[in-house]
């Protein structure tokens, strides 16, 4: 099998196994081979093995060398051709003869450079990186190594090791979401039997001296129940949403890691997935939600990766699919649960690859998205059905967060009922006996269904909501005056109200007019009159 021998001048520091099929390469977490450093890109290079033929793709913005000349397009690699990656030299090797040094492959357990993240519910398991002294006067401690930056030395040290020999802050290690790089500082260091004299990436199990300590790094596993107050828009005040919360909050830092979001409808998995987006280093980008369940499966694959002009009968220009629109950020695909089979395969096809192609399309683009998904259903149970594809259901759950119905939470109603209240008018408030009878009823449409309810309230009883104005029944707008209501002093126009209704549930079901007409209750002309009305149209 084949080898990138990782090479520093002209040492050898580590092999990697190349498998058949995709090899990405760089500083992102998702990638197979991380190679950190500021010149190398997220995602900077790509090996393919198809058939015992292997060939090189440069996917960076600094350009990919190969026997230290640029490469363009796909490159055929053979045995002893050199990979220039951000200063660092990988060399192919085919030889058949296996390194002294140790073997890096993600595929390889222990030898994982990334931290990885798996979530159950209230809780996390997450990998960490730990120094472990092997040699020296302080031989067998374990320091888990929980900062960004870590000083190592000698007394006043941030981790201080008891070595006479070594100096304050000797030397340096940076940890990056589970991989780690060695800085020299104000001692000697030595790595492969070489003085570091610049940053070094240091692996896991790779033995480092300095003074009188031999000391290697090593993965720990660690059980964490984190807890928050609140997450993005979510509010909650039960144990299981608290958990929940401290959950989301700690994967929203993890923008490589796919998440799966699953729970009834109304129960906020929308807002989940804004707040990972909002939360985490993608914020400053584009935010995507895709409704699986609203796409017609014979255009499911332009909506996706976008079309070129001609590629199919309508299609008049070359448009983006919602991969190329969320580079950079986040794509939200809800109600992935009703994705047909043929378009699991193709959605499979891309998160695998990485590669995205226009309908129609020739060139490839690699946008580079972060993953969230949602359902309302047993993806597992789905699964063993044999309705929902096994190696799509793993992609997508690399992380799996359930949220609970608002039933099994009754705690958390009043709450949730204050700020769905504050959101609809600064005078919105709900009187007790309101209270009283929301807490009877048992809101089989989650905290959507209480949203619909309080502002139905508001608009029939004005901004002081009471049980008199609470119905659970269903309800139209279809005959109600677009004139100011009274009862709401002013503040609240009906008007105002139904454009808000209107324009929520629009974004909810991605525009069809038809889901939006069932939801509120109203024929579809009556809803589409309305969106004339108020200029709602696109």
């Amino acid at each position: 099998m084949p080898r990138l021998v990782f090479m520093r001048g002209q040492t050898r520091l580590l092999e990697y196994k190349v498998h058949p099929g995709r090899t990405m390469i760089g500083r992102a977490d998702n990638c197979d081979l991380v190679v950190p450093g500021e010149t190398v890109s997220r995602t900077h290079c790509v090996i393919t093995g198809r058939e015992g033929a292997w060939t090189l793709r440069d996917r960076s913005r600094h350009g990919t060398q190969l026997n230290g000349r640029p490469i363009q397009d796909d490159a055929p690699l053979k045995d002893g051709d050199v990979i220039g990656v951000g200063g660092y030299a990988l060399r192919f090797s085919e030889a058949a003869d296996a390194a002294s040094r140790p073997t890096l492959s993600t595929r390889a357990a222990g030898h994982v450079p990334a931290e990885q993240l798996v979530a159950s519910d209230d809780q996390l398991t997450v990998k960490r990186l730990v120094l472990v002294v092997d040699e020296g006067p302080a031989a067998g401690e374990r320091h888990l190594l929980t900062r960004s930056q870590q000083e190592i030395g000698g007394p006043g040290s941030r981790v201080a090791l008891g070595d006479p020999e070594l100096a304050h802050n000797h030397l340096t290690i940076q940890v990056n979401r589970g991989r780690a790089i060695l800085i020299p500082g104000r001692g000697p260091v030595v790595v492969d039997g070489e003085r570091v004299t610049a940053a070094l990436p240091v692996f896991v199990d790779e033995p480092v001296v300095a003074g009188q300590t031999v000391f290697h790094l090593a993965h720990e596993l660690a059980v964490e129940r984190p807890e928050a107050d609140s997450f993005g828009t979510m509010v909650g005040a039960s144990a299981a949403f608290r958990g929940i919360f401290g959950v989301l909050r700690r994967v929203s830092l993890f923008d490589a890691a796919a998440v799966l979001l699953q729970g009834e409808s109304g129960t906020g998995k929308e807002l989940a997935a804004r707040g990972l987006h909002d939360e985490g280093p993608r914020a400053s980008g584009p935010f995507v939600a895709v409704n699986c369940g609203a796409i017609a499966e014979t255009l499911f694959e332009s909506e996706l990766f976008g079309h070129e002009r001609g590629a199919f009968t309508g299609a008049e220009r070359r448009t983006d699919g919602a991969f190329q629109a969320a580079d950079g950020g986040t794509l939200f695909l809800d109600e992935i649960g009703e994705l047909p089979e043929s378009a699991q395969a193709k959605l499979l096809r891309a998160l695998e690859s990485g590669e995205v192609r226009r309908v129609g399309g020739t060139r490839v683009s690699y946008p580079d998205v972060r993953v969230v998904a949602a359902t309302n259903r047993d993806l597992e149970e789905e699964v063993k059905a044999g309705r929902f594809r096994a190696d799509l259901y793993f992609r997508l759950a690399v992380i799996v967060v359930k949220l609970p119905p608002l039933r099994e939470r009754p705690e958390d109603l009043p709450i949730i009922a204050m700020a769905i209240a504050s959101r609809l008018g600064q005078d919105v408030s709900i009187m007790p006996d309101a209270l009283e009878a929301l807490r009877r009823h048992s809101f089989p449409g989650n905290a959507r269904e209480l949203r619909n309810v309080l502002t139905r309230a508001l608009v029939m009883g004005g901004p002081r909501i009471s049980a008199s104005a609470i119905s659970f029944t269903p309800w139209s707008f279809e005959h109600l005056p677009t004139a100011a209501d009274p009862a709401s002093g002013g503040g609240v126009t009906l008007e105002t109200t139904q454009r808000m209704l209107i324009q929520d549930a629009m974004r909810r079901h991605s525009g069809n007019r038809s889901a939006v007409a069932r939801e509120l209750g109203v024929a579809r002309s009556t809803l589409a009159s309305r969106i004339r009305s108020y200029g709602l149209e696109d």
